[in-house]
């Protein structure tokens, strides 16, 4: 089947010579091109403080791409030269709203897509996203078919989301913005979607009826990387736990949606976080642990602790790794706890979700393996993405009578699917901005009501004054992580 171009379109790229767009931005745009996913007509306007040519900076998009993309996602040489001949460069100092006027000229260079839609990616430091909000304001080019899009971190508390929301506001409709959350393009999180909503096998058994409890786990085995100021100012709570993870928790405990359009699925996911159990000083010494961490060894080598880093502050209690148990209080999800957990410096690079469903109501089994008799479903989003359910079989051989053996139905995507690559999220989610849908973004009243959630948890935090607990670098977090689960007798899925 023929791949169907998506509408022509105008893509306009502030900071595009830094590490978002090299890294992410420019390789799915090419990917996008290489697939015949973009019309023919779109061209792409990099805009950048540096002091190039436009020839200069062509050139030094094609080694990004060269450096980024992955062994065997190069294509041709005639369809990298295709991609960067969509591609303008123009110097912009951001703070001066003279020099916007370029965005005007060079819109008007082109009949054909200036007609057509206008795209604005802020691939920015958030603290810019008011200077060049403003100045756009003032733009012939800009106007109702605008469409924004802008990166997390929407503000670092729930007063300074607000603001930022009402500056995006100020000129900009809430359907004309495009907030991502990367996690939302992967391919195994939209399958969230349908693995619950078209398969009743999973859809009938999704409450506190059938699952006992739910495991949600992103972990990272670099450090900082450079980043001390920036993380240090956020930690894993804000950086990662109000935006990756909250959206996970979204997708895997709403309703289900009256359609697949963006406000059905958005408005369930609110809910959820309405629903959210506030996270009171008592409960933030049993439902939490932080933890910072100190040297160790990573990936067979020795690294420093985070105290440790270029940068640092040694008098810093800000969380490498944070543990959380979750309650919603709705009808569906009464009594059952989602545990979840984020950090640097662990074994692996992992992120996976793992639900546990309850046993069967009557075990006639051998008493010693009674422990093996619930059933898991083991949904991966990285490495390597796809679903694996754990289920109960006979043992094989005449003389193991009814002995039980746990074993995997396993789809791994890139496996089953080896006629296809999967996409980037970044792939995904430029695609959906240039189509119009908006359901994989996140809505201003979603990033609110985490915020809201999230400065209460760390407000109380602070009142009672817990300090992040120390854990090795390369070990699984702090043990008071071990035993905030294992006083409900659970245990992390790599531990049971």
């Amino acid at each position: 089947m023929n791949p169907v171009p998506g509408t022509a379109c105008d893509l306009v790229l502030f900071g595009a010579m830094g590490d978002l767009a090299g890294k992410k931005l420019f390789p799915a745009l090419y990917q996008l091109h290489r697939a015949g996913l973009l019309a023919p007509e779109t061209r792409i306007l990099a805009l950048a403080r540096r002091d190039h040519t436009e020839a200069e900076a062509v050139a030094h998009i094609g080694e990004q791409l060269e450096q980024h993309l992955e062994h065997g996602d190069e294509g041709s040489s005639a369809s990298r030269e295709g991609f960067l001949r969509r591609i303008s460069y123009r110097q912009l100092d951001f703070a001066s709203a003279d020099g916007y006027r370029v965005l005007d000229d060079w819109r008007e260079q082109g009949a054909a897509a200036a007609a057509g839609t206008v795209i604005v990616y802020y691939a920015t430091p958030p603290g810019l996203y008011p200077t060049i909000t403003g100045h756009l304001a003032g733009l012939r080019c800009c106007d109702s078919k605008t469409r924004i899009v802008v990166e997390k971190p929407i503000g670092q508390d729930l007063a300074s989301a607000r603001e930022l929301n009402d500056q995006l506001a100020d000129v900009f409709h809430e359907d004309q913005i495009y907030r991502i959350d990367h996690y939302l393009g992967k391919e195994t999180v939209q399958n969230l979607i349908a693995l619950r909503f078209a398969n009743n096998l999973f859809a009938s058994q999704w409450d506190q009826n059938h699952i006992s409890h739910v495991e949600i786990t992103v972990a990272e085995s670099v450090g900082i990387n450079g980043r001390w100021s920036y993380f240090d100012s956020a930690g894993q709570m804000r950086d990662m736990v109000q935006s990756h993870l909250l959206q996970l928790l979204c997708l895997l405990a709403m309703d289900p949606p009256s359609d697949l359009s963006s406000d059905s699925i958005r408005d369930e996911k609110v809910k959820v976080l309405k629903a959210l159990r506030p996270m009171t000083p008592d409960l933030v010494n049993t439902h939490l642990v932080r933890g910072q961490y100190t040297a160790g060894t990573s990936e067979g080598r020795p690294v420093p602790g985070y105290l440790e880093e270029d940068g640092a502050n040694p008098d810093s209690h800000t969380e490498t790794f944070v543990a959380l148990k979750v309650e919603i209080e709705n009808w569906r999800w009464a009594g059952v706890p989602f545990y979840i957990r984020t950090g640097k410096r662990l074994p692996e690079k992992r992120s996976e979700v793992i639900i546990h469903f309850k046993p069967a109501p009557h075990y006639i089994f051998d008493p010693d393996q009674k422990h093996l008799a619930n059933n898991k479903l083991i949904i991966r989003l990285q490495p390597d993405e796809g679903m694996a359910l754990q289920i109960l079989t006979k043992d094989q051989g005449l003389s193991r009578g009814m002995r039980l053996r746990q074993g995997p139905l396993d789809l791994t995507f890139a496996e089953t699917f080896d006629h296809d690559r999967i996409p980037d999220a970044y792939e995904r989610l430029l695609l959906e901005v240039i189509k119009g849908n908006q359901y994989l973004f996140v809505r201003r009243d979603e990033v609110e009501y985490a915020w809201q959630w999230v400065d209460q948890l760390l407000a109380n935090c602070h009142e009672c004054d817990a300090h992040p607990k120390r854990y090795a670098a390369g070990t699984w977090g702090p043990v008071a992580s071990i035993a905030m689960i294992t006083r409900d007798s659970r245990s992390w899925y790599e531990d049971a």
